[in-house]
């Protein structure tokens, strides 16, 4: 028995529990599996990547600070190479990668003393600074000098000598009487065992709690106290019930959704249907409890309730592996408990929308896919196209996620670890699309044991052109959801866990936002209010009357849905591939601006300015074909536009086919390789492909986008591709 070696408090160690969260330490060893978990430490910067901070613990040691676990965006922390910070080590894994968390203290001033953590001389020792080190230890290598700080907190000093060591001495009589009379006592076990942990190195001698004997009354009494325990069965109970059995035994079932190994028990994260609870199992200090117990693992556990500082907590007496039978009914339960809590009540369409209308029940099912992920801590990526559809059904899915991810972490980064809109071109989930979204969560998975995400695809990846992408993601398990205003095809249906999709009959009368929109409401309801003009905006002509109502009952009269649909359009092509999130929301929902309207009034008048420039110079370029009585305007968009400026080919020849669609039943742009096809009526690309592709077999001609409405094709072979498009194009028109 000793002293806690900043407070004085009695302790088998050498620092009390509680003194131990409030001290530095600086490491002296030379492997990751030397650190204790919990544990605070000094550490520099080695360097930095897109996902955290690489800190340097010691000489031999280096952990990632993970961007989650920082209370502050990564790219506005002011720290260079070589700064000293202070990290909590959180996980030390088996394969030497070392998980630190965030310490809101960033000066050493601010800890209660700083002790050295050697695992060679097995102990730990308190430093007034740098300086006292050497002096800080005696000839046989325990230590013995207090810093003057903590010392006058000390309760062992005092004016009076002797009073002060006789107090002491009581105290610790005390003490070593209490821990005797309860040594054999499985709660007084449980705390020793976790409360008094060792301070020194993992494989010191010093993690191993002792406890001695006090005379056979003292054994005779808690034999006789763990007799009358073992003959009480212990009682099935729900997780979320523990506060009604504090004291009690109890049997729980359920999934291991997190493991951890501190310097005493290893503690096993347990969920159930009704919550998540600690249970910490003990074989000697620092050593794995149940080895065969793996993340994702359902069993079987006994134990007694326990509070501890605060918390529940489930001493581990006996635990088994669920299998078979056993497992797949826990398993069920669990899901279906979690299909129950996650599903939304049908809520009324945002306006009367036939094509909405007809989809109730699938947009009850991805609303409940989307609520399942945040309730799982399974990261939500949303895959929208990269036009101004794309960003605002993106943004809707936003606006309804953002506040159940707060609600659900309380971590002010949550919402960016959690939550991710990724814009993709021309709505096709490609291989390359899919290749560094596979690359990215695996990554995150072996370093982080990240859950792989739910994929939400918005205006995106309702074609066969994706098939290739969603296989690779199911390979991994990932799941998917896809809310398109196409009608999706039947294949990928077939791959994907969940469609919202209206019927053909209805393609044209709504589009992507208008579905995206009312998922959201079902997601969060709360949000209804702010997505009511969403849909107005998405519609670039014919708006609906419902929605023009809505958007209208939301402030938003005709000039400024144009305006908005412009303003995100154009910002939506500049850094296509990133999703701006602050200033789309700036634009949408009008959160950190008073007069929005100006700002997306502002972006507005640019957009009208370079569309209108550019539609003149096309129209007065185009090549007028007649094939039969079929009028095809065929532009060259190599020599007409410019490249890689706004607009886009795809937006021009939308506004294009607008402009000229009363006197040209088509409008063909064609450049190098790639074609693009807008048309008065209904055409299928995949049909027009088809047949251009049998007239010109080594055009090498497919579907690139139907969104678009672009195909490709091998450049020499472009005049015989455009001969055969407008003899095929008029057959369909």
């Amino acid at each position: 028995m000793g002293s806690c070696i900043i407070c004085g408090k009695s302790v088998e160690g050498r620092i009390c529990d509680l003194h131990e969260e409030d001290a530095l330490f600086e490491f002296r060893g030379s492997r990751a599996d030397q650190l204790s978990v919990d544990r605070y430490y000094r550490g520099s910067v080695d360097g930095f990547a897109e996902f955290g901070v690489f800190v340097d613990i010691g000489d031999s040691v280096t952990g990632l600070l993970h961007r989650s676990e920082l209370d502050q965006r990564l790219d506005s922390l002011d720290w260079e190479s070589g700064d000293t910070v202070y990290v909590q080590v959180k996980n030390v894994r088996d394969n030497g990668n070392v998980d630190l968390g965030w310490s809101i203290r960033q000066s050493e001033r601010e800890f209660r003393g700083v002790l050295v953590d050697d695992p060679e001389i097995g102990h730990s020792v308190l430093l007034e600074n740098e300086d006292d080190e050497d002096e800080a230890q005696s000839d046989d290598g325990s230590d013995e000098v207090e810093s003057e700080s903590t010392a006058d907190e000390s309760p062992s000093q005092s004016d009076d000598e002797s009073s002060s060591e006789d107090d002491a001495g009581t105290s610790q009589s005390e003490s070593e009487s209490t821990a005797s009379a309860g040594a054999v006592s499985r709660a007084n076990d449980a705390d020793r065992v976790e409360g008094t942990a060792a301070v020194g190195g993992n494989d010191g001698g010093s993690n191993t709690a002792a406890v001695t004997e006090s005379g056979d009354e003292a054994v005779a009494e808690s034999e006789e106290q763990t007799d009358e325990a073992t003959t009480a069965e212990p009682v099935a109970a729900a997780i979320g019930d523990l506060d009604d059995h504090v004291g009690a035994d109890v049997r729980l079932e359920g999934e291991v959704v997190g493991i951890r190994q501190t310097s005493g028990p290893t503690v096993f994260e347990l969920q159930d249907e009704t919550g998540t609870v600690d249970c910490a199992a003990f074989v000697e200090a620092g050593v794995r409890a149940y080895p065969e117990v793996e993340e994702d693992d359902y069993i079987r556990l006994s134990g007694e309730v326990r509070e501890r500082r605060g918390e529940l907590q489930v001493e581990t007496e006996e635990l088994d592996v669920l299998e078979a039978e056993e497992r797949e009914e826990v398993e069920q339960r669990l899901a279906d408990a979690l299909d129950d809590e996650a599903r939304p009540d049908t809520v009324e369409p945002l306006a009367d929308d036939t094509a909405v209308a007809n989809l109730s029940e699938e947009l009850v099912e991805a609303a409940t896919q989307i609520r399942k992920a945040v309730l799982t801590d399974r990261p939500v990526i949303v895959r929208h196209a990269n036009t101004a559809d794309g960003y605002l059904a993106g943004s809707a899915l936003e606006r309804a996620a953002l506040p159940l991810v707060t609600e659900q972490h309380r971590r002010a980064d949550a919402k960016y670890h959690y939550f991710d809109r990724r814009p993709i071109e021309g709505g096709v989930y490609d291989m390359d699309d899919a290749t560094k979204d596979t690359t990215t969560m695996l990554d995150n998975r072996e370093r982080h044991e990240e859950k792989l995400p739910l994929f939400v695809f918005v205006a995106a990846g309702g074609t066969r052109e994706s098939l290739d992408g969603f296989d690779l993601l199911n390979v991994y398990g990932a799941p998917s959801v896809v809310i398109d205003d196409i009608d999706v095809d039947g294949a990928v249906v077939d791959t994907v866990d969940a469609v919202v999709s209206p019927s053909a009959d209805t393609v044209s009368e709504t589009t992507s936002t208008a579905l995206a929109a009312n998922v959201a409401a079902h997601v969060n309801e709360n949000v209804r209010d702010d997505l009511q003009h969403l849909p107005a905006v998405s519609f670039w002509e014919d708006i609906p009357e419902p929605y023009v109502d809505a958007a209208s009952e939301a402030g938003y009269d005709e000039t400024a849905v144009s305006e908005l649909r412009e303003a995100v359009a154009l910002e939506a092509h500049y850094q296509s591939y990133e999703d701006k999130r602050e200033l789309i929301t700036d634009l949408v929902f009008g959160d950190d601006e008073e007069d929005v309207g100006g700002l997306a009034g502002h972006i507005a008048e640019q957009f009208r300015e370079k569309v209108d420039e550019e539609v003149s110079t096309a129209r007065a370029n185009l090549d007028h074909r007649t094939v039969g009585d079929v009028d095809i305007a065929v532009l060259d968009t190599d020599a007409f536009t410019h490249q890689y400026e706004f607009p886009p080919e795809s937006l021009l020849l939308d506004e294009l086919h607008r402009d000229v669609r009363d006197e040209s039943d088509a409008v063909l742009g064609i450049s190098t390789d790639t074609m693009y096809i807008r048309a008065n009526g209904e055409l299928d690309l995949h049909e027009l492909v088809n047949e251009v592709r049998e007239r010109v077999p080594e055009g090498g001609v497919a579907t690139r986008s139907v969104r678009e409405g672009t195909i490709r094709y091998l450049a020499g072979e472009r005049p015989a591709v455009l001969d055969a498009t407008l003899d095929v194009l008029a057959d369909e028109l």
